[in-house]
């Protein structure tokens, strides 16, 4: 979601309150670090979404503003991110072949299928579309009557794929603070609404994953004002077509990182979970595009 309003938030950063505060919390994660990511492209930023391959080094991160960018990422011998190379940005086309104009070019969700497709949702109008490749004119996938009810600047701010082949996508508002948030799936040539995510306090979701355990892991932001942004990581267990309540494995103090909007799941060499997220600056000075890692527990 394009957030329209970070009054004071300036201020905090000056400080450092909400971008500094790195204490760990009392679930079973561990922070790893921390690197803040610029480009000397005034159109870079505004990362929505990111998706690291099962090596930790190469990735694929996407703009709100239809933007998809490729690199490596380089890191030390403890693992951490040193730095970033080899980055190539491709300005993504709509259907008719076209540079996607501002009335369509709101994308939020990203997966990554079987030889190069490229999968992104999109939160205006509340589609999904399919690329073979970073390059090529995108595929307009078919649009359930339950998008166009979506909420405007609140649709499918999510996308995954499971080992399958199959899409699964949720809005970020579902309507009300007493109602879930309905995951949509696409598979066998159609989209069905197999099951809810509950939905528990103020948080939204943001991104969403399919680790290597199988799990689907959602990324959710809760944004207080001036006390800037908390987020949350739940995962939940697919059976038989549906999911359980699931857990909570990370939950972030409130200003300890920025906007974190993209989530990729993957194994380090380690052999632990590990979770790279990014956060959006939304094209503000005051705000920083970062790739924040976490390891968390089976």
């Amino acid at each position: 979601m394009r957030k329209r309003s970070f009054v004071g938030l300036a201020a905090l950063a000056a400080t450092g309150l909400v971008f500094h505060a790195w204490a760990g919390t009392t679930l079973s994660q561990t922070f790893v670090a921390s690197y803040d990511w610029s480009e000397n492209d005034p159109a870079f930023g505004g990362l929505s979404a990111i998706e690291v391959d099962a090596d930790g080094l190469g990735f694929t991160a996407l703009s709100d503003h239809g933007t998809l960018y490729t690199g490596r990422l380089q890191r030390g011998a403890d693992g951490h991110i040193q730095s970033i190379a080899d980055v190539a940005a491709h300005a993504l086309r709509g259907p008719d072949g076209q540079p996607l104009d501002g009335a369509h070019d709101d994308c939020e969700g990203l997966a990554l299928g079987e030889n190069g497709a490229i999968f992104i949702s999109q939160e205006g109008p509340a589609r999904v579309l399919r690329y073979d490749g970073p390059d090529a004119p995108a595929e307009l996938m078919p649009q359930p009557r339950a998008f166009k009810a979506l909420q405007n600047n609140a649709a499918l701010e999510a996308l995954a794929i499971d080992a399958a082949g199959a899409l699964y996508t949720l809005p970020e508002r579902s309507g009300a603070l007493d109602r879930p948030f309905p995951v949509y799936r696409f598979a066998n040539g159609a989209w069905t609404q197999p099951f809810d995510i509950p939905r528990k306090g103020a948080y939204l979701p943001t991104a969403a994953d399919f680790g290597p355990d199988g799990r689907l892991y959602i990324l959710e932001r809760s944004f207080q004002g001036l006390l800037g942004f908390q987020s949350r990581v739940r995962r939940f267990t697919l059976s038989g077509g549906t999911a359980d309540t699931g857990e909570t494995v990370l939950e972030t103090y409130l200003g300890q990182h920025g906007n974190l909007e993209g989530m990729s799941v993957w194994r380090d060499a380690m052999g632990n979970l590990r979770l790279t997220m990014v956060s959006d600056d939304n094209f503000k000075f005051f705000l920083r595009t970062s790739l924040v890692e976490y390891s968390i527990a089976d």
